[in-house]
C-alpha cells in the first residue's frame, strides 16, 4: 500500500474521531440535559485532546512526508496532480498549526468552551451577563494563548480567524467594509423616515404551523429525509455528521412569526453547501479538498435561500396562500413580501433584514477585534454594546438576553467568525449576479432569471448550477478566489450595495 492510500486511511479515522466529537456537540445543543454539562465537558475535552494527540504524532507527520515525497518524484516523471499537491500544501499547514500548540491548551479550550455554552444559556435564560462573563474572561485569556503559541505573522484576531476565513487580514477586511460602514446607517436613516407613519402589523403563528411551514419548504427544496435530520436548539445551527448524515436546528421565538421559517431555509443553504462538496473517491470528508472552501462562502449559500429566494417577490407570490392557511393575517402577496422583510431596526441579529443586518455584524466584529487586541474588558462589553446599537441602529436592549447575550458564537471560543456573515451576504450577491449573466447566455431571460426559476418552483435549477461553479471547488482556493473564479472579479460590496438599493426601491413601491 503506497504512503498516499495509508494518509488517506489515517485521515478517515481521524475524521471518524472528529465526528463522533461532533455527536456529542449536537447532543449538547439538542437534547442533553443541563445537568449533564460538566461531564460532557471533560467528554469534549478528552476527545480534543485526543485528537490533537493524533494529529501531532509522529506516525501522522511520517505519513503527510511519505506521501510528499510520492508527490515529488511522480512531479518530476511528469506527472502533476493539482488537486493532490493542494490536499498536501492544506495538510500540511494544518500539523504545522496543530504541532505549535500545547496539548494541555487544547483540553483546557475544550472543556471552557463547554463551560462557556452551559453558562451562555443559563445567562441568556435569567439576563444576567455577570454568569457568562467568567466563562468568557477564560475563554479569551485562552485564545490570546492559542494565538501567541501559533505565532503567526498576524494579529491575534487574524490568527484566530484563519480557521474560518484563510488569508484574512484586518486590513482587507476593512477595506471590503468601508462602503457599508458608511451606507449603510445613512440608508436605513432614509428607510426608517419614510416607514415612520406605517403601523407595523403585530402577530404570530403558532408552534406547529411554524414547523409545517418549515418541513414544507424543506420537501420542495430537495431534502432527503433518510439523510437529514432536524431538531430544534436555543441558536438554529447546521452541522455535518457524517458523508450521509446532515443534522441542521431551528427555534421559534415567540411574537417573530418568520423566524423559524427563515432559520429553516437559512440552514438548508448551510446543509446543501456540504451536500454539493467533492464527493471524488479518496477526498470526500476526509481530504481538505472535500470541505468547504470558507465560512463566508458557507454563509453567502445560507443567505441566497434566506435572503434572494425565501424573502424575494416571487417567492411570496407562490407562497402566501400556505402562510394564510396557517393562520397569517396576509391577504396577499404583496402584503407577505413586505412582511418578511420589515427594513427597521431590531435588536436581534438573526431576525434582522438584509439591511440592517450588516450593521449587526459591524458592531460585533468591532467588538471582538475590542476584546481580542484593544483592552476592551469583558464586564464593560454589555455597556458597550447598548452604546454601538444606539449609535448605529437607534435603539437600545432593554436587558443582557436581547443584547450581548443574544449569540452563542462567543460562549464557544468562535472569535473571528462574526465577519464571515457580512462577506457571505458580498459573495452571495456576486455570485447571483454572474449566475444571472449565466442563466440569460442560457436563454432564460427577463430582468432576474433567478426570480424567473423561483417563481416556477425551478429551485433545481439553481441548485444544480451552485453545485456546478460553486460547491465542488472545496479548499481548492480561499474565498476571494472562489469568487473570482465565477464572477471574473475581485470581491467587492459593489453587488450587493446595488442589489440592496434596488430591493429597499421595489418595496418601498408597494407601500
Amino acid at each position: 500500500m503506497d504512503g498516499w492510500t495509508r494518509l488517506g486511511h489515517f485521515l478517515k479515522e481521524t475524521q471518524i474521531l472528529g465526528s463522533i466529537q461532533s455527536v456529542l456537540y449536537w447532543d449538547q445543543n439538542t437534547s442533553m440535559p443541563v445537568s449533564g454539562s460538566s461531564w460532557r465537558g471533560e467528554q469534549l475535552s478528552l476527545m480534543a485532546r485526543q485528537l490533537h494527540a493524533r494529529q501531532t504524532s509522529s506516525e501522522y507527520l511520517d505519513l503527510i512526508s511519505q506521501a510528499r515525497e510520492e508527490f515529488e518524484i511522480s512531479r518530476d516523471n511528469g506527472d502533476h496532480d493539482c488537486e493532490r499537491e493542494r490536499n498536501l500544501e492544506l495538510l500540511e499547514l494544518q500539523l504545522a498549526r496543530q504541532t505549535s500548540l500545547d496539548s494541555v491548551l487544547v483540553g483546557e479550550l475544550a472543556n471552557a468552551k463547554s463551560e462557556g455554552y452551559e453558562r451562555w444559556q443559563k445567562a441568556k435564560s435569567k439576563s444576567e451577563f455577570s454568569i457568562f462573563s467568567p466563562a468568557l474572561k477564560k475563554l479569551i485569556s485562552l485564545r490570546q494563548e492559542e494565538a501567541r503559541q501559533l505565532s503567526e505573522k498576524r494579529s491575534c484576531w487574524e490568527t484566530l480567524a484563519q480557521p474560518f476565513e484563510p488569508d484574512i487580514c484586518l486590513d482587507r477586511l476593512k477595506e471590503l467594509f468601508s462602503t457599508l460602514r458608511t451606507e449603510l446607517p445613512i440608508i436605513l436613516s432614509e428607510v426608517c423616515l419614510i416607514n415612520r407613519n406605517i403601523s407595523s402589523t403585530n402577530w404570530d403563528l403558532t408552534s406547529a404551523s411554524q414547523e409545517r411551514l418549515g418541513n414544507q419548504l424543506l420537501d420542495e427544496w430537495g431534502r432527503n429525509r433518510e439523510q437529514t435530520s432536524l431538531a430544534f436548539s436555543p441558536h438554529p445551527f447546521s452541522i455535518t455528521l457524517g458523508p450521509r448524515d446532515y443534522r441542521l436546528t431551528r427555534r421559534v421565538v415567540e411574537g417573530q412569526p418568520f423566524s423559524c421559517f427563515l432559520a429553516t431555509a437559512h440552514e438548508w443553504g448551510h446543509s446543501l453547501y456540504e451536500q454539493g462538496l467533492p464527493d471524488l473517491s479518496h477526498q470526500w470528508f476526509a481530504w481538505p479538498l472535500g470541505q468547504a472552501t470558507s465560512m463566508a462562502v458557507h454563509e453567502s449559500q445560507s443567505l441566497f435561500w434566506e435572503n434572494r429566494v425565501a424573502r424575494s417577490k416571487v417567492f411570496a407570490q407562490r407562497w402566501w396562500s400556505r402562510f394564510a392557511k396557517e393562520g397569517a393575517p396576509v391577504y396577499s402577496a404583496n402584503q407577505l413580501w413586505k412582511e418578511i422583510n420589515p427594513l427597521t431596526p431590531g435588536l436581534n441579529r438573526v431576525e434582522a433584514d438584509e439591511l440592517t443586518y450588516g450593521i449587526h455584524i459591524l458592531i460585533r466584529t468591532d467588538l471582538e477585534i475590542a476584546l481580542l487586541e484593544q483592552g476592551l474588558e469583558v464586564d464593560d462589553l454589555p455597556a458597550e454594546w447598548n452604546k454601538m446599537y444606539s449609535d448605529m441602529l437607534g435603539i437600545v436592549p432593554k436587558n443582557d438576553a436581547e443584547g450581548c447575550l443574544q449569540d452563542v458564537h462567543w460562549s464557544e471560543g468562535m472569535f473571528g467568525y462574526f465577519p464571515s456573515y457580512l462577506l457571505g451576504h458580498l459573495i452571495s450577491a456576486q455570485i447571483a449576479e454572474a449566475m444571472c449573466q449565466d442563466f440569460e447566455s442560457q436563454g432564460i431571460k427577463g430582468p432576474d432569471p433567478i426570480a424567473d426559476l423561483i417563481s416556477k418552483g425551478k429551485e433545481s435549477t439553481i441548485i444544480d448550477w451552485l453545485r456546478r461553479n460553486v460547491h465542488v471547488h472545496g479548499r481548492k482556493v480561499n474565498a476571494e478566489q472562489l469568487v473570482e473564479r465565477v464572477s471574473g472579479k475581485s470581491l467587492s460590496s459593489d453587488p450587493f450595495m446595488s442589489y440592496l438599493k434596488q430591493k429597499i426601491l421595489d418595496l418601498q413601491s408597494c407601500l
